[in-house]
């Protein structure tokens, strides 16, 4: 760490408090076959600029997404973010501030949330959105949880389509729970998920663009779960898509969740992100999370508060709708910063570029014997199938400098019908040139 904040006297103190003379004995109740003795490979009591180079060496191994062609997707996207962003939230007043316990002095924070949920609200046609969650994983298990809450009803239908870490992270808390349904893989969006919706469906999770990266209309599936009673859930990974397609609460969805890394956050390995969620007004009372209004005092001054709180540490305690205990502050101020930055136009015109771009770097690849497009439709992903598995030509590209894409097979390991499948992600940053490396390097891999 470069800032140690203790000092020996500070540590003793603390020891004299709680009665210990070392450290150790804070894991003394640890049992001991669970601690790694084993010598680590790494060079014993260097000094700090030479611990560093050593890191540096290990980091220099590392292919960044910038670093040349690029097109991973998947869930996580490569997009331009203006370097206001990153200068905007490191001011200490943002940086520093965990949450808006007390409205009084932290109008500046609820403000900025405010602002975060209408722009949220306004991408996904829907009247009301929380203050974000942890990452669009989580944010779908969470309405999983609201829709049975809301209808008393155990079944839950899973469309074929979903990322299948999503699907994964809402079977961990389902379990083997009565009315759980996974549809199986459907690369193509030809699934009948209205067949599986009864008079014990709580809710239908259906994902658009889906993992494969198909379009799908939400329409006849909301129509057919609202005769039974049920809600849709619609999920997104790639936000950016809702600045060109209709918005899912156009197209009848009851709760909407997804992913907001795509603006204002970068890649960084994987995280941290932001997690969407939006619904209706008369659902809003089961919505996790908190959710931040605008009022004026007695003055009539503007002002900001928490107009909901319904996690635990609030005084909703053991009847709280969820167990999250925070929000992903500092991530949905980036993206609420590009999102203001962008305006409508901006958005519109980033998916544009996106969608451009994905359709020329489509057109290249099936022009390769043995690539062909599993899609009809798509924003920018899509999947393409090859007449050998995925993975090792991935691995071939890789050494070749070009990142493409994701295999299948990495996120369903073991599914042979998967295998020959890559997911191939483009966005505003990906250059015709890149384009032609990658189709180039295909060919000769293939």
């Amino acid at each position: 760490m470069r800032y140690l904040p203790h000092s020996n006297r500070d540590r003793k103190v603390m020891m004299d408090a709680i009665g210990i003379q070392s450290s150790d004995e804070l894991f003394a109740k640890v049992p001991s076959k669970v601690f790694n003795t084993a010598k680590l490979d790494l060079p014993d009591h260097q000094p700090e600029f030479a611990v560093e180079a050593t890191i540096r060496g290990f980091a220099n191994k590392n292919r960044a997404a910038g670093d040349g062609p690029f097109f991973v997707g998947a869930g996580a996207y490569r997009h331009h973010v203006p370097a206001s962003v990153d200068h905007l939230i490191q001011r200490s007043e943002f940086l520093t501030a965990y949450t808006p316990y007390q409205p009084e002095i932290s109008q500046g924070t609820l403000q900025m949330l405010f602002e975060f949920q209408t722009q949220v609200a306004n991408l996904t046609g829907m009247e009301v959105a929380n203050a974000s969650m942890y990452d669009g994983s989580t944010a779908t298990v969470e309405a999983v949880l609201m829709a049975r809450r809301l209808k008393r009803r155990p079944g839950i239908v899973l469309s074929g389509g979903l990322h299948p870490q999503y699907r994964d992270t809402v079977a961990t808390y389902m379990g083997d729970d009565e009315g759980f349904v996974c549809l199986p893989s459907d690369p193509t969006a030809t699934e009948d998920i209205i067949a599986q919706i009864d008079d014990t469906t709580a809710a239908v999770v259906v994902q658009s663009p889906d993992f494969f990266g198909n379009l799908r209309d939400l329409r006849p599936i909301a129509e057919a779960a609202h005769e039974k009673g049920a809600l849709l859930i619609a999920v997104f990974t790639e936000v950016i898509s809702l600045g060109a397609i209709e918005s899912p609460g156009a197209q009848g969805a009851d709760i909407v969740v997804g992913e907001g890394q795509s603006i204002g956050n970068p890649l960084t390995f994987g995280g941290p992100y932001v997690g969407l969620m939006a619904t209706r007004p008369n659902l809003v009372r089961q919505m996790p999370g908190r959710v931040c209004g605008e009022t004026v005092d007695a003055e009539g001054n503007r002002g900001f508060v928490l107009t909901l709180s319904t996690r635990e540490q609030h005084i909703r305690r053991d009847k709280a709708t969820s167990n999250i205990c925070t929000n992903s502050g500092l991530c949905a101020l980036a993206f609420s910063i590009h999102m203001s930055l962008l305006g409508q136009k901006g958005l519109s015109q980033m998916a544009a570029l996106s969608h451009q771009q994905a359709y020329k770097t489509a057109d290249a690849l099936t022009a390769i014997e043995g690539v062909e497009l599993v899609n009809e439709h798509y924003f920018n992903e899509f999947t393409v199938r090859l007449q050998k598995a995925a993975a090792p030509i991935v691995e071939a590209l890789a050494e070749k400098g070009v990142l493409g894409g994701v295999p299948v097979s990495r996120l369903e390991p073991g599914k042979k019908e998967l295998e020959n499948l890559l997911v191939v992600a483009a966005t505003e940053l990906t250059s015709d040139a890149d384009i032609a490396a990658f189709a180039a390097a295909l060919k000769e891999v293939i």
